[in-house]
C-alpha cells in the first residue's frame, strides 16, 4: 500500500490517548493495517502504534522474526491487535533497552512486565487472547503504551541510561531508528 511518515518525539499528536476501533473488517481498517505494515518493515520495525502515523485509534501491529534492530530477540509472530487489554501477570519486572521509531537513533533502559496477558481483536473482529512473556511482552507493552500516549522515555527511571545509539553501544552496528 504505502509507507506513511512517522511522528517524531515532540509532535503532540504522540501524546493523545486513542480512540477505540468500533467498525471491524472495513476498507479503511485493511487500509490502514497495509499502510502500518509497509511502513513498520520498511524501517525494520518491532511494531508500530496507528498514532505513530498520525490515525488516533487504537490499532498497533508488532512482529519480528530476524530484525537487524533486535538481533538477539525471539521470534514474535505478526500480529494485528485493536483495542487491547493488557493484565500483568505477577509483579516480576525485566529491564530491557527499547528504540522506537518515533525516537530514531536512541535506546533506553526501561523496565517492563516480564510476563503479559493480553486480549483484543483482528482487523476481522475476531478474538485475540494471549499470555505471552520476555520480549514479546516487552513489545506489546511498549506498542500499547503509545495508544495512551505514552513514549518509552517516560518510562526510563534513571536517564544516564537513556542516549544516542552510537554512544550507548559503539561499535555495534545497530540501526539508527
Amino acid at each position: 500500500m504505502a509507507i506513511r511518515t512517522v511522528l517524531k518525539m515532540g509532535d503532540p499528536r504522540l501524546l493523545e490517548p486513542s480512540r477505540p476501533v468500533e467498525c471491524f473488517d472495513t476498507q479503511e481498517l485493511h487500509t490502514l493495517i497495509a499502510d502500518m505494515q509497509d511502513t513498520m518493515r520498511a524501517l525494520d520495525g518491532a511494531g508500530l502504534a496507528a498514532p505513530q502515523i498520525a490515525v488516533g485509534l487504537q490499532v498497533v501491529i508488532f512482529g519480528v522474526d530476524h530484525n537487524p534492530r533486535y538481533p538477539d530477540a525471539e521470534i514474535v509472530p505478526l500480529t494485528v491487535l485493536i483495542n487491547p487489554v493488557l493484565t500483568a501477570i505477577g509483579e516480576e519486572m525485566e529491564e530491557g533497552w527499547e528504540g522506537c521509531l518515533s525516537v530514531p537513533g536512541m535506546r533506553g533502559l526501561v523496565p517492563r512486565h516480564r510476563r503479559l496477558h493480553y486480549r483484543g481483536f483482528d482487523q476481522y473482529g475476531k478474538a485475540i487472547d494471549r499470555t505471552v512473556s520476555d520480549f514479546h511482552a516487552r513489545v506489546v507493552q511498549h506498542e500499547c503504551d503509545h495508544l495512551a500516549g505514552i513514549l518509552y522515555p517516560m518510562r526510563i527511571p534513571d536517564m544516564r541510561n537513556f542516549g544516542f545509539t552510537a554512544e550507548l553501544f559503539p561499535g555495534q552496528d545497530l540501526q539508527d531508528n
